[in-house]
């Protein structure tokens, strides 16, 4: 065999153990695998789907969960199909919107269609009552740290992060109300490092509490960086009131629903620089780019991060051309589109949002 052959041959077997580390919970069905796995000695719950598709992008994450709650199920199958990708498996079971769900018997390809609603719950007492199964849904680990006298002074009194701590009674009907929004929060921001959304069981914790003069339940007071005395939290109490008081006082930029808005990354310090850099003349741009990376070495933290984005930006332009920044822009909004991780998203509509600048 050549040695081109053998190569070859590694990095498939290689790709093939990479893509099997990180299956999800889903089985992902094709024309080549479908009679396979459908029809056979289980049920299956097949989502027929498109990766453009809003509504698809809504469901994902509730059919992942009723994948991770089913997984152990030996006698049940929740899969899925690209209909871009598979039209005619697609068009074999007569799908016409999307998604489209349908359950197949055990031992059976003749399906019927699943007209329950989009969400976990629902879902699962579908398969549950179709497959004969008694599965509980597998509950969403929590995004609020939990503090104790043992960790209170390593996470709140961490100088490199901004904490927000709820102090709260189990037994306070304000803090059960509270509960779920506090919830969307830390979700909402468990991507940011420097920043802590957490909460202590007061009613426990009495001296620690006294400490910092909680008198009332929920209390909540906000730990910045440069002050970790603690400072009373007297916004409002809806999602958007707390996302907008994290935005402000961490430096942060994202929406309630977690996602980056278009003012993430962008550095005022760069940004002239940029300008400058955009309407310069092409044997110009060369010493502009050198004043833009003498910046980018000033900068700390999260915006040093951000800084190196705009300078690889400054060298792509001026090695691609002045088209370069257009059609990257392009190309990240088309994966956007798609069903990818949070941590692709981010990373995608940062560099989005830099290039802008360059556009």
């Amino acid at each position: 065999m050549a040695t081109s052959q053998i190569w070859l041959a590694v990095g498939t077997l290689a790709l093939l153990l990479v893509s099997s580390a990180f299956a999800d919970d889903v089985v992902v069905l094709t024309e080549d695998n479908f009679e396979k796995e459908v029809g056979q000695d289980r049920g299956a719950l097949v989502e027929f789907y498109a990766p453009w598709c809003g509504h698809c992008k809504k469901l994902a994450p509730e059919y992942e969960k009723l994948g991770a709650s089913f997984k152990k199920a030996k006698s049940v199958l929740i899969g899925k199909v690209d209909c871009d990708d598979q039209k005619n498996l697609c068009s074999k079971y007569d799908v016409q919107g999307y998604p489209t769900v349908k359950w197949f018997p055990k031992g059976s390809l003749e399906p019927k269609k699943y007209e329950g609603a989009r969400t976990t719950e629902a879902m699962a007492a579908f398969v549950n009552m179709e497959g004969g199964t008694n599965v509980k849904i597998a509950s969403d680990p929590s995004n609020v740290v939990v503090l104790t006298p043992d960790n209170f002074e390593e996470f709140v009194m961490d100088k490199s992060k901004n904490a927000l701590v709820e102090f709260y009674a189990p037994w306070c009907g304000h803090c059960k109300a509270l509960a779920p929004t506090y919830e969307k929060v830390a979700t909402a921001f468990k991507l940011d490092e420097d920043v802590l959304i957490a909460n202590l069981d007061a009613d426990k914790y009495r001296d620690l509490a006294e400490k910092y003069g909680i008198s009332g339940f929920p209390t909540l007071k906000f730990f910045p960086k440069n002050n970790k005395d603690g400072e009373d939290y007297e916004g409002g109490r809806d999602l958007d009131d707390f996302v907008n008081f994290i935005n402000e006082k961490c430096g942060t930029s994202r929406d309630a629903k977690g996602q980056l808005t278009s003012k993430a990354g962008k550095v005022e310090a760069l940004e002239t620089l940029v300008k400058e850099f955009v309407s310069a003349a092409d044997d110009e741009k060369a010493a502009i780019l050198a004043r833009l990376e003498q910046e980018v070495e000033k900068l700390e933290g999260s915006a040093a991060r951000y800084g190196k984005i705009y300078a690889k930006a400054a060298k792509s332009c001026m090695e691609k051309g002045a088209d370069y920044a257009k059609n990257e822009i392009q190309r990240l909004e088309r994966m956007l589109g798609k069903t990818i991780s949070p941590t692709k998203a981010d990373e995608f509509t940062l560099k989005k949002n830099i290039l802008a600048a360059f556009a």
